[in-house]
């Protein structure tokens, strides 16, 4: 089989010849190490052979490049240096006769953003937000670009499209001590901040789901509502209700949802079924989760494409020889008794500017033990 191949027959539930295996964020980008960018990490050498073996070697899902442009948006972004030759992004935005301000930094030596400041700050900051007109949040998307990604990546695997749920677009308005507050104890106004968001995705979702159609897409956020943030019964209330009709509009037209979520989804595996979702990752494995691989294929393998469930702390901390120990174990529970799929797969990707021996090691058992995989240890 093609890695393409091998890829959609894991998500139509179809006979494979191999598990696939993934490496998320590695592979997941097109990355040019020759970019004289201070913040390309992987300028890097240490990354050249992993991106080398993710390219060459594994089943690759390449997050979309959707373009989305909003002519209406009120916000006033700014870009200066911060300290160390950080990156910090400022935005302002006037709404409900207040001012709203938020603060990002990137380093030059970590592949992430830290928010230093948060939109929202209390409820009179939410009543604000909600004072703007819908007309400045709405959007013009374009999936050109991920059309031309999907061509050149040929064979070698699929283009997946990459949205955040109501419930994500929300809760990063807020800090999560702030947001957590909100959400349980101002429901009522919750509610109205995720109808509007809800107004602004199901367009975009509708819009892309047609004329993008028959593709993955990796939907993110119902974590936010999951177990210790918040009790159970909110998972229906604030995801089931505004993120169900996004796994709707894209499986309508041929495509597969894959519902993004860490940490604790015991209780929150017969509310993805009930969603119709197609398949659900990490899977984080116990102390980060509470239920096993084993155990979600054994109950809902049937019904789930499971990705996962390696951590990403394993690979970058665990010995080559009880990493290996980790991989098998994974292979084993992901692709026993009966199930629609299985692919092997990180819950992240490295995000530091050098990549170890030993870190490069674990990838390379990944593809090894994947490959050679039989349904029983090697």
């Amino acid at each position: 089989m093609t890695r393409r191949e091998r890829l959609m027959a894991t998500l139509r539930g179809r006979p494979v010849d191999r598990p696939a295996v993934n490496f998320y964020e590695v592979g997941g980008f097109e990355v040019d190490q020759g970019d004289p960018d201070p913040f390309n990490i992987f300028s890097d050498p240490s990354w050249g052979p992993l991106l080398a073996l993710a390219e060459e070697r594994t089943d690759l899902i390449r997050f979309g490049s959707l373009e989305i442009r909003r002519p209406g948006d009120p916000a006033a972004v700014t870009v200066s240096e911060g300290p160390g030759g950080s990156r910090v992004t400022r935005t302002v935005l006037r709404a409900g006769g207040r001012t709203l301000t938020s603060v990002t930094r990137r380093d030059r030596e970590v592949n992430t953003i830290w928010t230093l400041e948060h939109l929202l700050k209390d409820v009179a900051d939410l009543r604000a937000y909600l004072d703007i007109p819908d007309d400045c949040l709405a959007e013009e998307v374009d999936v050109s670009a991920m059309q031309a990604q999907d061509a050149r990546l040929g064979d070698r695997g699929i283009v997946m499209v990459d949205s955040p749920d109501p419930l994500c677009l929300a809760a990063a308005l807020f800090s999560m001590e702030d947001y957590v507050v909100v959400a349980f104890s101002e429901q009522v106004l919750f509610h109205r901040l995720l109808e509007k968001m809800a107004r602004v995705l199901h367009q975009r979702t509708e819009t892309v789901a047609k004329a993008f159609p028959g593709h993955l897409w990796r939907v993110y956020g119902p974590e936010y509502a999951s177990e210790p943030f918040l009790p159970n019964q909110l998972f229906e209330e604030y995801v089931v209700r505004y993120t169900g009709p996004m796994i709707g509009m894209i499986q309508r037209q041929g495509g597969f949802a894959r519902l993004h979520c860490h940490g604790r989804i015991r209780r929150l595996l017969p509310h993805f079924v009930r969603m119709g979702v197609t398949a659900t990752d990490p899977i984080e494995p116990p102390p980060q989760g509470d239920i096993g691989l084993a155990e979600v294929r054994r109950d809902y393998g049937r019904d789930l494409v499971l990705f996962g469930n390696l951590e990403v702390s394993d690979i970058e901390n665990l010995r080559p020889a009880d990493f290996e120990k980790v991989v098998a174990q994974s292979l084993t529970d992901g692709t026993a008794g009966d199930g629609r799929g299985f692919v092997l797969m990180p819950s992240a990707g490295p995000y530091g500017r050098t990549i170890t021996r030993d870190t490069l090691a674990n990838y390379e058992t990944m593809v090894r033990l994947a490959v050679g995989w039989n349904g029983a240890r090697p």
